[in-house]
């Protein structure tokens, strides 16, 4: 894409204006969603279906800034294009709008997430795979809600040195895919902590949902012994830093510069003979009980010149892959800087979509879950779309401009961005 805004084949505006977005989220999806949840019409003729008010939040998302009856407003124009809107209806009050969200709930937007968010880049996309893997990430976000009762009750609230946060936090971790930004999955909670509310806990969700030909990064906060079994058994590949502290015996030196290790379930004593008998059956290569131990690879570097209180750190990481000459050290090691797309996608979300700094709208948790889904398929849909752009135009995507994209669909808001 170049700076006047064109791809291969006609400008990114087309593109939008032709409804590209509603490939990406089809009405089919969002009416079984909808029945999957139980969430359907309770009586026919209703001027806020239920299919309507999945659209309409996820219209939040693109207008932030917006009342509801502003952007229940612009979300006519589209459904009137698909002749979806009864040209006898008025547009509803925001109690009325605020009535029918709440009757919708989050079920359905979480269902719909989980129909239609996939990987979209193509072999040919720029940044997307490392030979015959996906590149993936792990990583979480935090995100203010209201400062309501009900907010604070169910979310919690972070404490500091000042005293309590000034707004109660959600916490929400998403696998996205690194090429396009696009998150696949996703699980929120509490950021003030709480059983299952922690980044580890949600990502634990998550890992059942990896794919074989996927390669998944993570930072280190994500490692523990019984995390790396639970998505080491999924058969997709991984490529995780782990902390320093981590004990990572030199079974075999390999030609790279990387070793052969072992990693050991935290419940065989360091000290035992248990221990030091699977490290001597490690060495001499034997087959291990996978839930004592499991085979890895070990790739140690530092980035001397990195600024802040990173420079001469040392990064180690540990992968499935233990063949090198599938994947040597350094291509790993490049690849797993891959993750920081994931940290460009949650900036996305939290600052150009919502705004940098802003609360979400919902006054309660129920609502404000709801809202985050609906970022989440909004996010998906421009995160899809963009991509399918920049593979077409043989560039990578991070060259199209995502708060350009967003601009460009607000204005189009007239024309058939979403399917009815």
């Amino acid at each position: 894409m170049t700076q006047t805004g064109m791809v291969s084949g006609g400008r990114l505006t087309d593109l939008v204006s032709l409804g590209v977005l509603a490939s990406w989220v089809p009405r089919d999806a969002v009416d079984d969603a909808v029945e999957v949840t139980g969430r359907g019409a309770r009586r026919a003729g209703g001027k806020l279906p239920p299919h309507v008010m999945v659209y309409f939040v996820m219209a939040l998302a693109l207008f932030a800034d917006e009342d509801y009856e502003e952007v229940i407003t612009r979300l006519a124009g589209t459904l009137q294009v698909w002749g979806c809107w009864d040209d006898g209806w008025e547009v509803p009050t925001s109690g009325g709008i605020c009535q029918a969200r709440q009757r919708l709930g989050p079920g359905p937007l979480e269902e719909l997430f989980g129909q239609v968010a996939a990987p979209v880049a193509e072999l040919d996309t720029a940044g997307a795979f490392l030979g015959p893997w996906r590149l993936m990430s792990v990583d979480g976000m935090e995100r203010d809600v209201p400062d309501t009762a009900a907010n604070r009750a169910f979310f919690g609230s972070k404490a500091g040195s000042e005293g309590p946060a000034a707004f109660p936090k959600v916490r929400v971790v998403t696998v996205s895919e690194c090429g396009s930004h696009a998150a696949v999955a996703a699980a929120m909670g509490p950021a003030a902590g709480g059983k299952g509310s922690g980044e580890q806990a949600l990502a634990r969700r998550l890992y059942p949902r990896l794919e074989e030909d996927w390669l998944l990064l993570a930072d280190r906060n994500f490692y523990s012994w019984t995390d790396w079994r639970a998505a080491a058994g999924t058969g997709a590949a991984l490529l995780w830093r782990v902390k320093s502290s981590l004990r990572l015996p030199v079974l075999q030196a390999l030609g790279d510069g990387s070793w052969r290790s072992v990693l050991v379930s935290p419940r065989i004593d360091s000290r035992s003979a248990a221990r030091a008998a699977l490290l001597a059956a490690a060495g001499r290569g034997e087959d291990l009980d996978e839930d004592q131990a499991r085979y890895v690879r070990v790739i140690e570097y530092q980035v001397p010149d990195r600024d802040g209180a990173g420079k001469d750190e040392r990064i180690i990481l540990v992968t499935t892959i233990t063949d090198f000459r599938q994947a040597p050290a350094a291509v790993l090691a490049q690849a797993y800087h891959q993750r920081w797309e994931h940290e460009g996608g949650n900036a996305q979300l939290k600052t150009y979509l919502r705004g940098p700094g802003r609360v979400l709208r919902s006054q309660s948790p129920a609502m404000a879950e709801q809202e985050i889904w609906g970022y989440l398929l909004t996010h998906y849909a421009i995160s899809a779309l963009t991509c399918t752009a920049a593979t077409n135009a043989g560039i990578d995507p991070d060259r199209v401009k995502f708060k350009r994209t967003v601009r460009i669909i607000r204005r189009q808001a007239g024309d058939p961005a979403f399917s009815p």
